[in-house]
């Protein structure tokens, strides 16, 4: 039996943070006990910061490593999809894997125990399996063009093949309005919804809007330019054209658990019609990715007074400077009053952990579960993150 106490342990079991308190666990990392130190200054191992439970980072694209520090920032979504497909695969096949493991390693380090991971290709897969993380690898497809959607879906489907032989939990998933026909849309959400899950990149900024509302802007002209179709003006937002696509699937409502990640530009119309059309719906909040691309932030007040669940992802490095959960709460706390560490963490533990199904196990401390036991230190003398917090796993 182990023990270690903090000046903060934050349960996240439905009270407050135990000041003074203390988690015993096994050396598995099962959870003993957890409760008020009576002395603390008899604690040999005391932390002047936080015990927290493991992180779930519930948006990445770890097998994007290999682009860390490679793009400009602010270049908006038209220029950063311009320097993806600059970018992309111009490192070779060792340097890329030697990448995904450093990152997953770190990502492990720092206290993420588990993730919800976009893949395009197989090379991560291998480091997945070997790695004590949970994931969930969502096996995303682009295809603007009608006559492929078969194509697509085939291949798709083998990879999803590839992934399940490595024992990873793997199903498709569609990538975003504006890089995908209608009929595929439609095609990966039905193959994705079968595993119970999906992730979907939803109004991630203004320019996606401009091309779904009114047929204009710099993402419409980069696909017009290229020869490629582009979706249809609806004069709706994106999300809704979503929803509307995802009901050619079957009726609402939708049982299964469904990640909107970034909704930057989410308004209530859009929250009426997702609590509407989903009975698990789920935010990744994304700030740090967020920033580097567009400058623009989503209404995360908006959210919490809509009750939504909202959870936090890293993105990749190609559009954020690391994969540090503490680093995305920093900068939602920084931009948004009123948010106190134990909904922050809520978010990035506990609602993570519930997208994934995980709850019995992650994104809490409670006699039994084994989440992960991480620390953060370098908090203010009032218990809030400072831009020098840092966190690192305890087992």
């Amino acid at each position: 039996m182990e023990k270690i106490a903090a000046r903060y342990v934050y349960t996240l079991d439905g009270g407050g943070p135990i000041r003074n308190g203390y988690v015993e666990y096994c050396p598995d990392g099962e959870i003993v006990a957890v409760g008020q130190c009576a002395d603390p200054a008899s604690e040999e191992n005391f932390i002047e910061g936080a015990i927290v439970p493991g992180f779930v980072n519930t948006h990445c694209h770890v097998e994007l490593s290999y682009m860390w520090k490679m793009f400009r920032k602010g270049t908006g979504m038209a220029g950063f999809i311009d320097q993806i497909n600059a970018l992309r695969d111009t490192k070779p096949m060792e340097e890329k894997i030697n990448d995904i493991r450093y990152r997953m390693d770190r990502m492990w380090g720092s206290g993420i125990s588990a993730m919800a991971d976009i893949s395009n290709c197989a090379d991560s897969f291998a480091i997945k399996k070997e790695s004590p993380m949970y994931t969930r690898t969502f096996l995303e497809v682009f295809g603007t063009e009608p006559e492929d959607c078969q194509g697509v879906i085939v291949d798709v489907l083998r990879l999803q093949e590839e992934a399940e032989s490595y024992g990873l939990d793997a199903a498709p998933t569609p990538h975003a309005c504006y890089t995908m026909s209608p009929e595929l849309l439609t095609a990966s959400s039905r193959e994705g919804l079968k595993s119970g899950y999906l992730s979907f990149h939803s109004e991630e900024t203004d320019e996606e809007e401009e091309m779904l509302k009114y047929g204009r802007g710099p993402m419409w002209d980069n696909r017009k330019a290229a020869g490629m179709s582009v979706p249809p003006v609806c004069g709706k937002s994106s999300l809704l054209y979503f929803l509307d696509r995802l009901q050619e699937v079957h009726p609402a409502p939708f049982e299964e658990n469904i990640l909107l990640v970034h909704e930057v530009c989410m308004d209530q119309e859009g929250i009426d019609a997702v609590k509407t059309a989903m009975k698990h719906p789920f935010i990744a909040l994304c700030p740090c990715s967020n920033l580097f691309i567009h400058n623009a932030l989503p209404d995360v007040q908006l959210m919490r007074r809509n009750g939504l669940r909202l959870t936090v992802g890293t993105d990749s490095l190609s559009s954020n400077d690391d994969l540090d959960i503490v680093r995305e709460l920093f900068c939602l706390q920084g931009h948004f009053e009123g948010l106190e560490l134990g909904e922050l963490l809520t978010w990035a533990c506990l609602n993570g952990a519930a997208f994934l199904s995980k709850e019995a196990e992650l994104g809490s401390l409670q006699a039994g579960k084994k989440p992960g036991i991480v620390a953060i230190e370098n908090l203010d003398a009032d218990g809030r993150l400072t831009a020098g917090s840092r966190s690192h796993r305890i087992v």
